[in-house]
């Protein structure tokens, strides 16, 4: 089945916004099989959102909309379904209550916003226009707001279409699909699909496509479908069957074969784990610490380990050295090493390592150090140009890196490549 997605939302297109439904409703969609050829943002126009709508229907057999369900003017997103499939919109008097249960939840928990005159003194008449649903539609109850969903199954020049109305706000729609229209599009599909996520790092997508090329073209059923990352390549491989254990038995030697290429360069093959979990974990399960000691990237490198829950047993300290000074202060950097070779140089990330270990009593240690621009670089030593060392009990590895792109993109790359080479050299131990 052919599905496609209409964010609504003149807030979307002037990017007041970041459009994260259209990421995770994309991904829903993958992941139950459907085909998904369109992705379109149109204003709180009633005319030009029609037009998109007559459109999407023509080509498509699902149309999933999100936005435009609240209760001002410009909320036009159910009226707008309404007059295309002809259908009167009618008062859904569970809504209506939910809606009035839902204030009357604030009235008493909001006193002091009350008092304050902040707007909460009484249900505006304009909110009951959420509990008016389209004739003949289904209403998906909203747990976290007032407006609700709905599912219309409707013939569209004398095919049947099904439209579904989400509303726009992550909090609301994520559940609400979840919980919901998940289970309800799922049911739609006679096939099981089933995909696998194999996570790359250490190789750019056009050389990692190239290895799997015969499989890409030789592909029916499970089928491979590539997709670059800042510093990795992600592959997604998708299953379709009568069950769940055909479709992963139909899996397993396309994972395995994809090992076989890629051995040490893929660090997961779970959907939402992400390169520093895998850090993480492996720096647990072999009981070893970490200290990290960073210069252009500032913090960065720390940042991500520290968004790993139970990352407080594994990471000792850190260390932020964007001087000479702070480098020989704290970590025990030459004078000699830095006059003789700068603080962008071999010899200085591998000093950096070393001493973050030695000071902390750390097992193992990762350092930075580079000239992320825009301005700083020579013709020797050009913008972009990143030494990462990493320290693993005793043992010194050191990488060198010439980067494209600004200032922001050179630190995030350098962030991937030294928690790739961390893990790299202690799944080894």
């Amino acid at each position: 089945m052919v599905v496609e997605l209409i964010s609504v939302g003149t807030e979307l297109l002037l990017g007041n916004i970041v459009n994260t439904n259209a990421n995770y409703l994309s991904k829903k969609c993958a992941e139950l099989g459907f085909s998904l050829y369109f992705q379109i943002t149109v204003g709180d126009n009633e005319e030009r959102f029609c037009e998109v709508l007559k459109s999407s229907l023509l080509r498509s057999d699902i149309v999933i909309l999100t936005g435009g369900l609240g209760p001002t003017q410009d909320d036009m997103t159910k009226e707008a379904v309404a007059k295309i499939f002809e259908r009167r919109l009618v008062m859904d008097e569970p809504s209506k209550e939910r809606i009035s249960s839902y204030f009357s939840f604030l009235l008493k928990s909001n006193p002091d916003r009350i008092a304050m005159n902040l707007g909460l003194d009484s249900v505006t008449q304009n909110n009951w226009k959420q509990a008016l649903k389209i004739e003949d539609s289904i209403v998906v109850d909203n747990d976290n707001g007032t407006a609700p969903g709905y599912i219309l199954e409707a013939d569209y020049m004398d095919k049947k279409k099904r439209v579904i109305l989400l509303p726009g706000p992550p909090s609301e729609m994520v559940p609400m699909f979840e919980h919901h229209i998940f289970p309800y599009l799922n049911k739609l599909q006679n096939k099981v699909f089933v995909s696998k996520m194999v996570k790359i790092c250490g190789i750019g997508e056009s050389k990692a496509e190239t290895q799997i090329l015969d499989l890409i073209e030789a592909q029916t059923n499970p089928t491979i479908a590539p997709y670059a990352k800042s510093g990795e390549v992600h592959f997604r491989v998708t299953a379709s069957a009568d069950s769940e254990e055909e479709a992963q038995t139909m899996l397993e030697p396309v994972i395995h074969e994809l090992f076989h290429r890629f051995d040490i360069n893929i660090y997961t093959t779970e959907e939402e784990e992400t390169l520093e979990q895998v850090v993480v974990k492996t720096l647990t399960s072999k009981k070893l610490t970490v200290t990290c000691a960073e210069s252009c990237t500032g913090g960065l490198l720390t940042g991500r380990l520290v968004n790993v829950p139970g990352v407080s047993s594994v990471l000792k300290e850190s260390f932020i050295t964007y001087s000479n000074e702070a480098k020989i202060k704290y970590l025990g950097v030459k004078e000699d090493t830095l006059r003789e070779f700068g603080a962008v140089s071999e010899r200085t990330a591998a000093e950096m390592a070393v001493g973050a270990a030695e000071r902390t009593g750390s097992d193992t240690a990762i350092a930075i150090t580079g000239i992320a621009g825009p301005d700083g670089g020579t013709e020797e030593k050009p913008v972009g140009l990143v030494y990462i060392s990493c320290y693993v009990k005793g043992e010194v590895t050191v990488r060198k890196f010439h980067m494209k792109g600004n200032r922001e993109k050179i630190r995030e790359q350098s962030v991937i490549y030294a928690l790739d080479l961390l893990r790299r050299n202690v799944t080894k131990l």
